[in-house]
Parts: structure tokens; C-alpha cells; sequence
């Protein structure tokens, strides 16, 4: 099955964005029409697109509502939304307005319980927030950082029926590093439960090798500002994902 190339929609005040190691004070604005981002994504061949809402995740529920619903009704693909989703209402909510998959990421910490129930009554829909700040689970808008490993949280879920798990390297994420793919890899390889990477994708090189490690269990990976910065293609992206 080939890489999924997820193109990324970060929303902070209705607006498309994207920050540095996940700081809000460190902001680049990309545009103010994120439906019409969305569609871009679609006339380069994307079937997926990953949409976060920022300004949810630091306040614990939904505050880019009206941009999100505008991306799943343009969107001809699959829209997967993290942000801020913490409750059983909001999780329904976004599946009846069509989103494909919900992230949750401070709540898999906080009330694991809430998680596995959702997995079991919306199987194939619920993806969980790993992400890192030195091998350490951030959460609420990576804004804390806990004492749980990477590898724990992710264990946690590992009979509960997620989708998968979507690996950020905060140290890394809108800074164009380079993907981390030996944390991503070793998690993949340290659970039964696919993962999606995110976090310092700087170009096709980051792809190609993700690509190669499908079958230690890379579902996917996330892109942001490579593609606004106009150094990934989507395209190209999409056809280096395909090949290998």
C-alpha cells in the first residue's frame, strides 16, 4: 500500500498558517481562504488533506469550526482534523459533519478510557496524537510536556482499535530539518498500530525514505511548509510516494 501524503491545513484565526515548533507566537500566514487551500491540494492529485485547528488545541475545543466545516464540504477527498477534540459530543460532531478521522492528543494522556471508547464505536476513525519533545509526550498544544514516553502512550492503545498513531517531533515541526524518521521508524517497529509522520519534512528525500519503510508500518506522513515555501512539489510527492 503506498505512503499517504497527508498536505497540511494549520488554522489559527480562521486563517492558514504555519508555526514553528508548534509556538504561537511564531506564526507564518500562507493565506485566508482554507476551503480554497484545500481544493489546491485536490488539483495536485491529494486524496487527503490533515487540517488542524491551533487555536482549538490550546483552548480544549473547537474555535475554527466554521473553516473546518468549509474544507469538508469543498474537499473531495478524506479530511482528517485534530485540534482541540476532547469530548464524546465534539467527536461525533465532526463525523456527522463528514471529517473521516479525529485526533486526539491531550485527552489519549489525560483519559484513555474516552479514546478506547471512541475507537470501539467509530472503528477506523480515531487517531492518536504522539508527539515528542525529547522522547517525552507533549500535549495541549505541545504547550506541556509530561512524563510519559512516546513509546508508553502509544502501547497504551495497542488493543483499543485506533486507526493509527500520528508521530510529531515538535523539535522539529515548521522548522524544514528533515523528517525524523528513526523515532518515527522505531516507534512503528515498537507497535502493532500504524503511524503517520509529522514534523520537519523538507523535501522529496524525506518522502522517499518514509516511503521505503511502509512495511515496518509508515502509513503516512504529514506536510506543511515545505509546500507553502514551494520546496516540495505535491505532485511530485504524491508520484515518489506511489513508487516504491
Amino acid at each position: 500500500m503506498a505512503l499517504i501524503v497527508f498536505p497540511a491545513i494549520d488554522l489559527k484565526a480562521g486563517q492558514v498558517v504555519r508555526l514553528a515548533e508548534g509556538d504561537m507566537d511564531r506564526a507564518t500566514v500562507y493565506g485566508d481562504d482554507p476551503a480554497a487551500q484545500a481544493m489546491l491540494f485536490a488539483d495536485s492529485g491529494a486524496a487527503h488533506v490533515h487540517v488542524v485547528d491551533l487555536d482549538g488545541a490550546f483552548a480544549g475545543q473547537s474555535v475554527n469550526g466554521d473553516a473546518v466545516r468549509a474544507i469538508v464540504e469543498r474537499f473531495p477527498g478524506h479530511v482528517q482534523l485534530g485540534g482541540g477534540i476532547r469530548t464524546r459530543d465534539s467527536v461525533e460532531r465532526w463525523f456527522d459533519l463528514g471529517v473521516a478521522r479525529v485526533v486526539i492528543g491531550t485527552a489519549a494522556l489525560d483519559d484513555p478510557d474516552f479514546v478506547r471508547a471512541a475507537a470501539r464505536d467509530f472503528p477506523g476513525g480515531i487517531v492518536v496524537a504522539v508527539d515528542a519533545r525529547d522522547g517525552m509526550v507533549a500535549t495541549k498544544g505541545w504547550a506541556d510536556v509530561s512524563t510519559t514516553t512516546t513509546v508508553d502512550l502509544a502501547r497504551r492503545f495497542e488493543d483499543a482499535g485506533v486507526a493509527a498513531l500520528l508521530f510529531t517531533d515538535v523539535g522539529r515541526d515548521g522548522l524544514l530539518k528533515g523528517c525524523n524518521v528513526e523515532a518515527t521508524v522505531d516507534l512503528a517497529r515498537a507497535v502493532d498500530i500504524p503511524v503517520i509522520a509529522s514534523g520537519g519534512v523538507k523535501g522529496l528525500a524525506d518522502i522517499h525514505v518514509l516511503a521505503l519503510h511502509a512495511k515496518d508500518g509508515i502509513e503516512g506522513v504529514i506536510t506543511g511548509r515545505a509546500l507553502y515555501d514551494g520546496r516540495l512539489d505535491l505532485a511530485a510527492a504524491l508520484s515518489v510516494a506511489r513508487a516504491v
